[in-house]
């Protein structure tokens, strides 16, 4: 398992349009990929998921892959979070 602890600055936090994002990205890879924020794990193949976590700006979540292809999975995860500008 991988995970990776990032910082949302995005003024809105992580919202609807990176979210769905991060579900089209997932979904490219084997592995179970989450996102933890306060206690709470949400699937990051489920935009429903995501959203429920209500993630506000200056956030640290954990972003956890594991699986076959977690390494890559992880990676292009941060990557996509990056080109949006919700972490730096």
């Amino acid at each position: 398992m991988k995970k990776d602890i990032v910082h949302i600055i995005h003024i809105l936090g992580l919202q609807a349009r990176p979210a769905v994002s991060l579900v089209n990205n997932s979904a490219k890879y084997k592995s179970e990929c989450n996102l933890l924020y306060k206690g709470r794990e949400a699937n990051m193949k489920s935009i429903m998921d995501i959203m429920s976590l209500k993630i506000p700006t200056q956030s640290d979540v954990t972003i956890s892959c594991s699986g076959e292809d977690e390494e890559e999975a992880i990676a292009a995860i941060e990557e996509v979070l990056r080109a949006q500008k919700i972490i730096a």
